[in-house]
Formats: C-alpha cells, sequence, structure tokens
C-alpha cells in the first residue's frame, strides 16, 4: 500500500492503490479482486436476461390458451422452461451476490488494514490536534460504511442495470416502435438520478461528519468521565450530546426526505400506462397478440426493480464515498515526520547538541511558540536535569530528541549528526522516554514491561522489573507477571505504572533515558530505592530528567533552566543557587 503522506516508519508495501480520489481508491482495491469482480458480472448479467425469459414464455402460453383449438399440451413443456431458467437464475444470482458480499468484506479488511497503518505512522502532531473519537468513527463507522456501500449497494445497482437494458432488447422484438417507452423512461431515470445524485452528495457528507462530531464528544466525555462526575457536570454533559445526537438525526432525516421524494418512482408509474396504452394500440391495430401485450407489460414490470433498488441503492454508494473521503483525508494528511529509511543508523553514544532551536507547536489559531533560541550541549554519559515553572516548554524540549516533534528550526544533533538525518526507528530504538502520564496497554504486566523488547525472556523481564523496585509489588498478584491490567493500567496505582513504565524503559537498554516527572507518584521510600536504581541505570548512558525535586536535581551534571520557551540558566547545582535567581526562586516556591 502507498499513499502520498510521509510516514514515519516503514509500511508493508504489499500493494499499490490509486488514492487521486474516492472512486479510483475504493476501484483499486476492489480490482485486485477481479475474479470475483467478473463472477459478480457474469451473474448480474445471466439474472437480468433470465428474467426477461420469463415474461416472453407467459405471453406465450396467452397465445397458446387462446388459440383455437388451445394448445394445452404445450403448456407443460413452457412450464418446465419457465422452472428450469428461474432454477439457474438463482444460481447466477447466488453467484452475483457471493462475489460482492466476498469482495465488500475483503475490501473492508484492507481499506482497515491501511488506515491503521497509515494512522502508526503519523506524526504526534497530527495525532494531537486529530480528535481521538472522530478518528474511531472514521475507522470504524466509515470502514463499514464502504463495505455496504459495495454489498448491497453497488450490488444492487449492477444487477438491476441489466433489469433496465432487457425491456430494450427485448420489446422491440414484439413490434420496433415498442422501444419508445423505454428509451424515454431510461433517459428520464438517468436525468432525474442525476439531479438525486447531485443532491444526495452533501447530505450524506453532512451525516457522516456530524457522525464523526458526536462520536468525538463521546469519547472525549468518556474519558474525562472522572473529571466530569467529580465537577457534577453529568447534566451538561447529557445536554451537550444530546445536541450532537439531534444533529445526526437531523442530517439523517434530510437523507431520508431526500429519498422520500426520488422522482423515478412517479416515473415508473408514468411509464406502466404510457406502455400499456401503446401495447393496446398496437392490439387494437392487430399487430400485436394478446401474448404480446402481456409480454410487454411483463418486461416493462422489470423496471421496477432497479427504480425500488436504486433508493437505497445509491444513496448507500453516496454514503460509501462520502466515508471514503473522510478515510482519504485521514490517510492523506500531511506528515510532520518521515521514516528517512536510508539515514544514519549507527550506534549511539549519547552526545546531545541544541543549537538555535526554535518550536512552535501548532493550534487551530495558528502556530504557537514554545521554545525559542534553545542553544547547549551534552556529552555521552552525562544527566542533564531540565528545571523551570509550568509551561516553560520543558516535555517539549525533551520530545524533540527523539522526534516525537520537529524543530520549527535550528537543529538538534545526536552523536553530531541531525536528528533528521538518523534513521527514526534506529534514533528511537536508542531513546527511551518515561512520561508522568504513564500509558500501559490492557495486556500482561510483562507483555507491557517486554513492549520495547517483545522477544526478552521471562528472566530479563523480571530483572528489569526488580532494578525498577516493580518486582514486589507485582508478586504479590494474583497471577503476578501474567496479572491482565485495565486499559491505560487503571487497576494499579500511579506508583505502580510509574515502576512498571522504568522496567519498560530499563529492559530496553537505551543510550539516552528522558524521565519526565516519573516518580512523581511514588512514595518517599520507594523514590529512594529508584533513585539509586536510576542512577545505576544512568552509568555510560545520557540521562534527561524532568522534574521539581532537589533529591533528583542536586546529582545531575548539567542542570538547564528554562524561562518561557528560553534558556534562562545553565550550570551545576550549587553555581546556579549563587548565580541564578530564577532557579533559587524555584526552591524557595
Amino acid at each position: 500500500m502507498t499513499s502520498s503522506a510521509l510516514a514515519e516508519f516503514s509500511l508493508p508495501r504489499v500493494y499499490r492503490v490509486n488514492g487521486a480520489g474516492p472512486v479510483r481508491w475504493i476501484a483499486s482495491h476492489a480490482l485486485r479482486y477481479w475474479p470475483l469482480l467478473i463472477i459478480m458480472l457474469i451473474g448480474a448479467y445471466g439474472n437480468g436476461a433470465l428474467a426477461g425469459i420469463v415474461p416472453a414464455l407467459v405471453g406465450q402460453a396467452f397465445d397458446d390458451m387462446l388459440a383455437s383449438p388451445p394448445r394445452l399440451e404445450v403448456l407443460l413443456p413452457t412450464a418446465l422452461w419457465i422452472a428450469g431458467s428461474q432454477l439457474l437464475r438463482a444460481v447466477l444470482q447466488f453467484g452475483r451476490n457471493f462475489g460482492a458480499e466476498l469482495i465488500a468484506q475483503r475490501l473492508e479488511r484492507d481499506i482497515r488494514d491501511e488506515l491503521y497503518l497509515a494512522l502508526l505512522g503519523k506524526s504526534m502532531t497530527f495525532h494531537n490536534l486529530q480528535p481521538v473519537g472522530d478518528t474511531m468513527a472514521r475507522a470504524t463507522n466509515d470502514v463499514r460504511e464502504i463495505n455496504l456501500m459495495f454489498s448491497p449497494g453497488l450490488n444492487l445497482v449492477v444487477g438491476s442495470f441489466f433489469f433496465l437494458i432487457v425491456p430494450l432488447i427485448n420489446g422491440p422484438r414484439l413490434h420496433p416502435s415498442l422501444v419508445l417507452v423505454p428509451v424515454l423512461f431510461l433517459v428520464a431515470y438517468f436525468v432525474a438520478l442525476r439531479h438525486y445524485l447531485r443532491a444526495l452528495s452533501p447530505v450524506t457528507d453532512a451525516a457522516r461528519a456530524t457522525f464523526g462530531k458526536m462520536n468525538a464528544h463521546l469519547a472525549e466525555t468518556l474519558d474525562g468521565v472522572e473529571t466530569v462526575k467529580s465537577a457534577a457536570q453529568e447534566r451538561s454533559e447529557i445536554e451537550r450530546f444530546v445536541t450532537h445526537a439531534r444533529q445526526v438525526r437531523d442530517a439523517f432525516i434530510r437523507q431520508g426526505d431526500l429519498e422520500a421524494r426520488f422522482v423515478p418512482m412517479l416515473l415508473l408509474g408514468v411509464t406502466y400506462a404510457a406502455g400499456l396504452f401503446h401495447a393496446l394500440w398496437l392490439y387494437r391495430a392487430g399487430a400485436l397478440s394478446v401474448g404480446d401485450v402481456v409480454a410487454y407489460f411483463g418486461l416493462l414490470r422489470l423496471l421496477e426493480f432497479p427504480t425500488f433498488a436504486s433508493t437505497f441503492a445509491y444513496s448507500q454508494i453516496s454514503l460509501g464515498l462520502s466515508s471514503a473521503r473522510r478515510i482519504l483525508d485521514l490517510i492523506h494528511r500531511q506528515n510532520d515526520l518521515d521514516q528517512n529509511v536510508s539515514g544514519y543508523d549507527g550506534e549511539m553514544k549519547g552526545a546531545v547538541e541544541f543549537r538555535e532551536v526554535c518550536f512552535n507547536y501548532p493550534t487551530a489559531q495558528g502556530p504557537k511558540r514554545v521554545l525559542e533560541g534553545i542553544t547547549f550541549t551534552v556529552r555521552p554519559g552525562q544527566t542533564v536535569a531540565i528545571v523551570g515553572q509550568t509551561g516553560a516548554g520543558k516535555t517539549t524540549l525533551v520530545k524533540l530528541i527523539n522526534r516525537i516533534y520537529d524543530a520549527s528550526s535550528g537543529s538538534v544533533k545526536v552523536d553530531g549528526v541531525d536528528v533528521r538525518d538518523w534513521n527514526l526507528a534506529a534514533l528511537r530504538r536508542q531513546v527511551s522516554m518515561i512520561e508522568q502520564d504513564i500509558f500501559l496497554f490492557s495486556r500482561t504486566i510483562a507483555e507491557n514491561i517486554a513492549f520495547g523488547r517483545p522477544d526478552a525472556s521471562r528472566e530479563e523481564i523480571e530483572a528489569a522489573a526488580r532494578a525498577a523496585q516493580a518486582h514486589e509489588f507485582i508478586m504479590e498478584l494474583e497471577h503476578g507477571y501474567d496479572t491482565v491490567i485495565g486499559e491505560r493500567g487503571v487497576t494499579l496505582s500511579g506508583g505502580q505504572r510509574q515502576r512498571i513504565a522504568l522496567a519498560r524503559a530499563f529492559l530496553t537498554d537505551p543510550r539516552i533515558l528522558i524521565l519526565d516527572d516519573s516518580t512523581s507518584a511514588i512514595d518517599s521510600a520507594t523514590e529512594d530505592r529508584i533513585q539509586r536504581a536510576i542512577a545505576a541505570a544512568a552509568k555510560g548512558r545520557t540521562t534527561f530528567i524532568i522534574t521539581h525535586r532537589l533529591s533528583q536535581i542536586r546529582w545531575a551534571d548539567l542542570i538547564v533552566v528554562l524561562g518561557k520557551g528560553r534558556v534562562v540558566a545553565i550550570g551545576a547545582h550549587d553555581e546556579l543557587m549563587k548565580a541564578s535567581e530564577a532557579y533559587a526562586r524555584l526552591f524557595r516556591e
């Protein structure tokens, strides 16, 4: 799969798709299963052609019964022909439905895979700005709509198309002028359908957009349900959700109203009347028999299926195309970072240099300057403490090292190589970061510790847990290391989550270790043991520590004081206490 957007890591290149537009994109996916498409088309053609045999045979039976004397002996063969043709038609219809459904299911699987891989390849800037609920709506409901677009949507359209053609082919066989009414119907049908689809497209776009907006609000509220409850804001959030739900309802009502005014339904009734009048006029002129009139009206009745089916089918196709546009919007949303597969991928020593680094955080109101003119150098193996008031840019600063974000200007170098010139996978493999907001997966504790090294042995996992002072509390759990923790680790305390995160970092043995206030939820006794473990782990590797605790700052080789996105002071603890008022103020406060 390929995409015009840059990806943070190499995606599997199994096949190529055309993402120039929703129709081409879906077609490029579907054409991979061309044998099933052929089965579907053959089934649709056979179904329509054999449906046209029944009116002709029924008309012939009328003429045989009205003959003088009646030719009753041919009625049984005629009935057998009808039964046989319809049995064959059923087989072909099954083939059409089977082929369409199988393609639809495979399309859903392939598109879901493509979207998932694209989302994993997006930068954190993208994920910070894109609402999770809306992303989930696109990854689940919108992908499902593409499935339904193909089956039953496109399946009904393809199948009904041949029903539209049969009266054009078989009608003139009864009398050349009988092609007139079907032709006029088709012209009016496609003109009305064109206007219908033009009016339907913005309505279905709005329906999918409002659904995504509602889903985004739902995900946000559930994620912050503790805050909602603690502030007793359940009623206001319910009212807000009801407002979004009402918008979704209104969008689908507009779609239903448009479907209810589907003009071809009226055209079908007019066609029946005009076709019957024309056939009876020819009968009175002696140009048609009673059986021919019956056969012709039976052919006109074949128009009923495509007319009724198109109301639902084209709405489903329009919803599918709207969903495809929303999915392609995510896939093609430009990334700020790229994998740089051919970049430097050597063993890291741990030297870090910031040179006139500035960073602008993108917001809906425009770029917001977070860091400006950051310059300092860290030697391999040094421990660096980053301190400053809340909002000074400390976390953003360290995230420039492993390219969670990219500097807006200036350069960040690791071992003298600009991080943009590093192979991204090689860079991140050797940089480990533990944030204050620890994220754990709903898996076993062992799997969470080994997340960065899935091939680690149980002995290595336990050794890392011991180093992080986590082994004791893990063994007290019912299933030890095989205990499955809840989503985001909600079944564990904050200190337990942080110790598991430390164990995860120790297991990967990074050359650069970043600790973003990673002991804030740990009691003093445990902190003392972890500090010794961190001090031992920091030997031989570069360590960045973001903290407000003086006990952690004192033993740093280098302290960088940030203030409003700038370096206010830099040096060791003792000299900064004397020379930097900003640094001293942090401890007085």
